[in-house]
């Protein structure tokens, strides 16, 4: 929680944080990835066999190693779009026997050399737990429920009994299921009104509970903002006793929403995030006045968001079916970055994001048969991973506002998009990370920093570049992490278009 109060861009701006002012947990899932069977994410992109930077399983281990880095705690599989028509029997068993068959949403071929299975055992590898995206397109509940028997199923049954002959007797214990995705857009085979999904939804919850109350169901929404929102929390966020028994409970246990943003104006572009920082603050509210409706018991469990897809990407520069690479700049980094300011200010309501896509797909990670490349948002991506852990800190700001066009415009008027954008964590060792976005093109800030003690040792890792365009290539990296060291001394400039990263130990 950032609190702001808007002074004339002439004045010195002000940074308060108190490391004794904890607001919210941080949740480790907050740094959670997202692999879809789209374009290279999986097929040369997780999955290479044959290629001599391959494990034996097939797996990229550059890929491997880069992710590892992140400590990504779970990893949303196998979309997206592609899972309204994926039918995860095609992939598993031996893979000779395994079908091809037409993708619709990327117009593509599904070889299914890669699945279940497969992916089970890169998420050991990596060290991330799965989370599985159920297909309410063309699947049925009862695929759903051998699916979920599959993956958790103990007992001597025939799903489970599959899984032990194809090699995997100790179950995988998948706690994350996803009722769907983006159910409500038109681009979906199967498209659902809102009405016919909170129905299919709620269904489907039931059962899949009964099966394995241990699970975690994630309900499909939208951008948080609207009547679909709404609608299906209302209907779906019920007491369910004669599921859960008589200690109650609901049967949904986060709400998903999307966005991404994206603008060739630097400003627009950078300032874009906050409009998922207004969506987030709305569903919030709307899970609160969903729970007074239905009489929920405050002694319930209220549900979190689930922002399972996010990032910068603009679908007319880096097409989908095309298999969407975005070429990452500068700006791009930034705005990266206001992003996770977003998630840390906003932990109270988080409970889990997904950044799409982890290789290759509007990727900070892409790979050629070579090596990976990190572009340039890899490196706030990185450095929130490894050090925004913890305790979210409740930080005030004073500083001066861009007050010009928004995208979306609706942006203006409903949220502040000061020239500082500004999120500050404490981690269980006592380490304070503050984290100061200038969004400015062309002017530094010097900002006098309150709650640094005078003197102390902090360390400073700050992203930049020369140009707002400049990127990364394999033959040259323009923009990564300058770390250094600054004797605490009350104020600080933060160079114009910069991310920077200050870290101490009161």
């Amino acid at each position: 929680m950032t609190s702001y109060t808007k002074i004339p861009d002439d004045q010195q701006p002000v940074i308060t944080v108190n490391p004794a002012f904890k607001i919210s947990k941080i949740e480790d899932n907050t740094y959670g990835g997202f692999t879809e069977h789209m374009g290279r994410c999986i097929y040369g992109g997780l999955y290479d066999p044959g290629n001599p930077l391959s494990d034996e399983n097939g797996f990229r281990k550059d890929v491997i190693e880069a992710l590892k880095e992140l400590n990504s705690p779970v990893v949303r599989y196998p979309g997206g779009n592609f899972c309204a028509t994926y039918h995860w029997l095609d992939g598993v068993g031996p893979k000779e026997k395994r079908p091809k068959r037409p993708e619709l949403a990327w117009l593509g071929v599904e070889t299914n050399q890669f699945g279940t299975d497969e992916f089970m055992q890169w998420c050991k590898t990596v060290g991330s737990e799965p989370y599985i995206a159920l297909n309410m397109g063309t699947g049925t509940l009862d695929e759903a429920l051998a699916w979920l028997e599959y993956c958790n199923g103990t007992k001597d049954t025939y799903y489970a009994n599959m899984r032990r002959q194809n090699g995997h007797e100790e179950p995988y214990n998948v706690k994350y299921w996803a009722l769907g995705n983006e159910i409500w857009g038109p681009w979906q085979v199967e498209q659902m009104t809102k009405e016919d999904y909170a129905k299919k939804a709620f269904q489907w919850a039931k059962a899949l509970k009964l099966l394995d109350p241990s699970i975690e169901l994630i309900l499909c929404g939208k951008e948080g903002k609207d009547d679909w929102d709404y609608y299906v929390l209302k209907e779906c966020i019920t007491n369910h006793t004669e599921t859960l028994g008589n200690g109650g409970g609901t049967l949904i246990d986060m709400h998903s929403i999307h966005r991404y943003t994206s603008s060739n104006d630097h400003l627009e572009n950078v300032t874009g995030p906050r409009a998922a920082e207004r969506s987030i603050q709305l569903t919030g509210a709307m899970i609160d006045l969903v729970h007074i409706i239905n009489k929920i018991p405050p002694t319930v469990k209220k549900q979190k968001i689930c922002f399972d897809e996010w990032n910068v990407w603009d679908p007319t520069r880096a097409i989908g079916s095309e298999g969407a690479e975005e070429k990452y700049t500068l700006s791009d980094a930034l705005a990266v970055a206001v992003w996770l300011n977003v998630f840390i200010r906003q932990s109270r309501y988080i409970g889990m994001a997904n950044i799409a896509q982890s290789v290759n797909v509007i990727s900070p990670l892409m790979t050629s048969k070579d090596g990976i490349l990190k572009q340039t948002t890899w490196w706030p991506w990185l450095l929130f991973c490894r050090h925004m852990r913890g305790s979210a800190l409740a930080v005030h700001l004073q500083s001066g506002e861009y007050e010009g066009a928004t995208k979306p415009y609706w942006i203006r008027g409903k949220i502040e998009t000061p020239w500082l954008d500004v999120s500050a964590a404490v981690n269980d060792e006592g380490v304070v990370s503050l984290v100061v976005v200038n969004i400015h093109d062309s002017r530094s800030f010097d900002a006098k920093l309150e709650g640094i003690p005078q003197g102390a040792s902090v360390d400073v890792y700050t992203v930049t570049g020369d140009r707002l365009d400049c990127t990364n290539t394999a033959e040259k990296t323009e923009v990564g992490v300058q770390e250094s060291k600054w004797e605490a001394s009350g104020s600080y400039e933060f160079p114009r278009a910069s991310m920077t990263m200050l870290r101490w130990k009161p």
